[in-house]
């Protein structure tokens, strides 16, 4: 696997990860979903063949980061809490996803990230 790419991938969610744990409440809910897939798109969408499998997880991820924006104060700190980690977990997922059956496409190619066709990560 090329390292950079990894290296993007481990960036977007980690900032995915620091920006579900950050969220404390109705103000910015409806931007939140998007908030949670910004860097991935940005960095690791359009330089990876699309799958299916891939769009799944990070359509959880949208899921999951609307799950948290309309969970409100008084359904309790449990109740938050439940959520945010359904949210964590999902971009787990998608990290896994990618790390799993990515393949580099042109754009990723061109953009350093390997060979066209080249897996992300070798399959063991």
């Amino acid at each position: 696997m090329d390292a950079e790419l990894a290296s993007s991938l481990r960036r977007a969610t980690a900032a995915a990860r620091r920006h579900a744990e950050k969220f404390v409440g109705p103000a910015g809910a409806d931007a939140l979903p998007w908030s949670m897939v910004d860097a991935f798109d940005a960095e690791i969408r359009g330089s990876v063949e699309r799958d299916r499998r891939i769009e799944d997880e990070r359509d959880r991820v949208l899921i999951a980061a609307v799950k948290l924006a309309d969970t409100r104060p008084e359904d309790g700190a449990e109740a938050i809490e439940a959520a945010r980690d359904h949210l964590v977990a999902a971009i787990d997922y998608l990290e896994q996803a990618v790390l799993r059956f990515g393949v580099v496409n042109r754009a990723g190619a061109k953009r350093g990230f390997g060979s066209a066709g080249q897996p992300v990560t070798a399959r063991t």
